[in-house]
């Protein structure tokens, strides 16, 4: 008899690297999931800070941090279990240098306003170290991108390691998303691989084709706009490459700088911006080709590419630089390329006869020779570490 699974809360805080937006990345999908799992469960989700004075410097208008509030409606989890909390940085740090400090009393009260009086607490972001030692609650870190192998200045450098030393030394347990994550940490302490998924059914229901791509043949990327991962230079080549054949697409939240997004748009890059969890299929399913022109060093050969299961998921030709996950992977229909060769490799996929979105390989028939890991049983892996931190094991005597 297969035994059934607890559904007695716990209570959560995770301090998440992304907020709560209709961009769903790996914590919203573990966070629901956990959440219906457990009917009774209740989650503290920390935003990062919103920072009006950066936001000046960067052209942006400034706002102060929406602080705690309940989250939008989640299908299948009851209201006022999931809250929201986005704190406010007034100062930057070498003007206001305890700016994580404050940020974990602010984040302690809310947790005592809600009535979560001893969560387990989940650290996606390495700043989470100074709550998890103020707070004294029990922790649980999930490693998600190397942030100590990132291009960063000495002094921030500097604090991430601290962070990351601490949350590994001190956790009740460490999660990571890669296999190259694992054995980073695996001289410091043992570790539980919970890899990035993806619900298949949902990304192979057969969507429209959205109005805003463009005519013609498509190479489709999904995915957050950020110097440390997309290589813009690369985007550039590829897009001036396509000309005649098709269209470079970039979509997702662009956390680029504004130069950066103009040289993109003078090349002849689409860059659509966000678009809701929900219609990201659509883009997916409707692309010529679907292509990961991301740098290739140290921070980027740790990450577990959510959109390596998107893009398998809906069966489109793939072309990639030789990033973690893509170059590492069976599928047939992924082809990795140099950055040197990568634009070539785009326009012969685009050059193939377009057949509209393609059966995807079937796992069940045999024909997948990858199983592709859903949302499902990754939200079950963590449910089983959070319920370990929670209630550790008795210490043998």
């Amino acid at each position: 008899m297969t035994p059934v699974r607890e559904t007695v809360g716990p209570d959560i805080v995770v301090m998440s690297l992304e907020p709560w937006d209709d961009v769903w990345r790996r914590n919203q999908y573990l966070v629901a999931g956990l959440l219906r799992e457990r009917p009774s469960a209740r989650v503290l989700f920390v935003e990062p800070v919103s920072d009006p004075v950066h936001a000046v410097t960067r052209g942006a208008r400034p706002r102060p941090g929406r602080g705690l509030r309940p989250a939008p409606d989640v299908e299948g989890v009851g209201p006022r279990r999931l809250w929201l909390l986005e704190p406010t940085k007034l100062l930057p740090r070498r003007v206001a240098p305890h700016g994580d400090e404050r940020r974990a009393a602010v984040v302690v009260r809310a947790a005592r306003r809600l009535g979560l009086t001893l969560p387990v607490l989940w650290v996606n972001d390495p700043y989470g170290a100074t709550l998890a030692r103020v707070s004294g609650w029990p922790t649980l870190y999930d490693v998600t991108d190397d942030w100590t192998a990132a291009t960063r200045g000495p002094a921030e450098s500097r604090r991430v390691a601290e962070s990351d030393r601490y949350l590994v030394e001190h956790a009740a347990a460490v999660t990571v998303c890669s296999p190259t994550l694992a054995a980073r940490k695996a001289d410091a302490r043992s570790v539980v691989l919970v890899t990035n998924g993806v619900d298949v059914e949902r990304y192979r229901r057969p969507a429209a084709r959205p109005a805003d791509l463009p005519p013609g043949a498509t190479a489709v990327y999904v995915g957050t706009l950020h110097a440390d991962r997309l290589d813009v230079g690369l985007c550039e080549d590829t897009a001036r490459a396509l000309d005649g054949v098709g269209s470079l697409v970039l979509v997702g939240p662009v956390s680029l700088e504004r130069p950066d997004v103009e040289r993109l748009r003078r090349a002849g890059v689409t860059v659509l911006g966000a678009r809701p969890f929900d219609a990201v299929p659509a883009y997916l399913q409707h692309a010529d080709a679907l292509v990961v022109p991301h740098v290739v060093d140290d921070f980027t050969d740790s990450l577990d590419p959510l959109k390596l299961y998107e893009y398998r998921a809906v069966g489109r030709p793939v072309v990639s630089t030789p990033v973690a996950g893509f170059r590492d992977t069976a599928d047939p229909r992924v082809a990795v390329a140099s950055p040197e060769g990568f634009a070539a490799a785009v326009r012969d996929a685009l050059a193939e006869p377009s057949r509209g979105p393609a059966a995807p390989l079937d796992e069940d028939s045999g024909t997948d020779p990858e199983p592709i890991p859903t949302w499902v049983r990754q939200v079950a892996l963590m449910s089983d570490v959070v319920e370990a931190v929670r209630r550790p094991a008795p210490t043998p005597r």
